[in-house]
């Protein structure tokens, strides 16, 4: 039984894998030397899923925010039983060079991701990032470049693979060929999550190092309505929902069915419906990848109803037999003629991790899949291998979401080889690949990782 086997059957059981087990023999080493970029919510879901598996060694925080920074401080003095809390940095760079940390988590907003990853690749850290795992197509290029370059593991946070239930379709419909032959798939989100309402711009607070929390994005005056956690509403910071949203669910479905690229890439978008809104990202978008034998669409509306409520975020898959619907928190299978509709539900892990029960903000449904997630980072830490999410997959369908953004602005369908993922046509053009940098950050490039 190799590593994914063992992983994927204890999630189908419903099982942990924290202090006995495959894992225990991290109980028993030395600490592993840990340091986290970007301390916000979703940063410390990662970090403190991390302490729950594995013995670690919090070397250094860092954040622009002193705020935030000093609270995740403070949040894991308390859960490790320190006397004080973890060095506190404002700058990465600071940090990579004094701790020499061994695992870096990267947490930051969507323009950040690029940067501390390709550096902490460099400083001879393995990486756990965010996804999506950046904000143009070079940036995510040559964060493949530098992984490969210096030989590090990196898992990105596209959890859906390593989620229980989701795993527990992928074998018990998909691979057992419940569905048939798949022809399409849709996939969509209809959470109200975009921005509404106006605020001024104003002066940054003085625990705030704004320009530097803007970093190689272009700059904007600070505004509340961003800084923290909203920012995906801000077109400068992020990829949109397609990048938030759309990343998770085309991930999924091409880890299910075993995809690559597709060959092309249409997308149309804008704000039809909450006008009245500072934020800058599309409220209404559709998206169609087509593969070589089926389409994958893509659509979310940050208004209205959802198609179906139990299924607001998640994908359906249509096969010739029967259907198959996944969500975060469930799956139905039901099949086209006659034959056993099939259901399973998230798995929670609340008696084995009671932290869960009370940590502030924690998306109790997710923190197993998060679990798992980091088991398969440190099992392919442990074997110099590829895991489960590799920064290539994260590539994938991380440019995939960009291009459909980029798609929707030019006007274009953008054609891709299939095996490399370079654009066939209108061709490798600038401004579909490339944002450039605000000085004095510079570029990555593969060249010049």
């Amino acid at each position: 039984m190799n590593r994914r086997e063992f992983l994927a059957g204890s999630a189908l059981a419903g099982l942990a894998l924290p202090r006995t087990g495959v894992f225990a023999r991290y109980g028993r080493e030395r600490p592993l030397r840990v340091a986290h970029i970007g301390t916000g919510w979703y940063g410390k879901v990662v970090l403190l899923r991390l302490l729950q598996i594995a013995r670690v060694e919090v070397v250094g925080l860092c954040d622009v925010d002193r705020r935030m920074l000093q609270q995740a401080g403070r949040i894991v003095q308390e859960r490790l039983g320190l006397p004080k809390p973890p060095p506190l940095y404002r700058d990465y760079r600071e940090l990579l060079k004094k701790e020499q940390p061994e695992i870096v988590l990267v947490s930051t907003p969507d323009h950040w991701h690029a940067l501390p990853m390709i550096e902490a690749a460099r400083s001879g850290a393995d990486v756990y990032v965010e996804k999506p795992i950046s904000r143009d197509v070079i940036e995510g290029r040559a964060m493949v470049a530098a992984a490969r370059k210096y030989g590090r593991v990196v898992q990105v946070n596209t959890q859906r693979r390593s989620t229980p239930h989701i795993i527990e379709a992928r074998d018990r419909v998909v691979r057992e060929g419940l569905l048939g032959k798949v022809g399409h798939v849709e996939v969509y989100c209809y959470y109200h999550m975009r921005y509404r309402g106006r605020q001024p711009d104003q002066q940054p607070p003085d625990y705030l190092d704004w320009d530097m929390w803007c970093g190689p994005a272009p700059y904007r005056p600070y505004n509340p309505a961003i800084h923290p956690r909203r920012w995906r509403s801000f077109a400068q910071f992020c990829n949109g929902i397609i990048g938030d949203m759309c990343i998770h669910m085309l991930d999924m479905v091409r880890w299910m069915l075993g995809l690559k690229w597709p060959r092309r890439i249409s997308s149309s978008a804008g704000i039809y419906v909450q006008k009245d809104s500072i934020a800058t990202v599309p409220d209404t978008q559709t998206a169609i990848f087509e593969f070589d034998d089926l389409t994958v669409v893509w659509q979310h509306r940050t208004w209205g109803h959802p198609t179906d409520p139990d299924y607001p975020w998640a994908a359906t898959f249509y096969g010739d037999r029967g259907t198959l619907k996944v969500s975060v928190h469930r799956y139905d299978f039901v099949p086209l003629r006659g034959g056993k509709r099939l259901h399973g539900d998230v798995v929670y892990e609340l008696d084995q991790y009671p932290e869960d029960r009370t940590e502030k903000d924690l998306e109790r449904h997710v923190a197993p899949a998060i679990r798992r997630h980091l088991q398969d980072f440190l099992a392919a830490r442990r074997d110099r291998s590829r895991p489960v999410a590799d920064i290539e997959e994260g590539f994938i369908s991380s440019a995939c979401c960009i291009l459909a953004n980029e798609a929707a602005e030019h006007g274009v369908t953008i054609e891709l080889d299939p095996q490399t993922g370079r654009i066939v046509r209108p061709g490798e053009r600038h401004e579909l690949l490339f944002r450039p940098y605000r000085k004095p950050w510079i570029h990555p490039t593969p060249e010049n990782v």
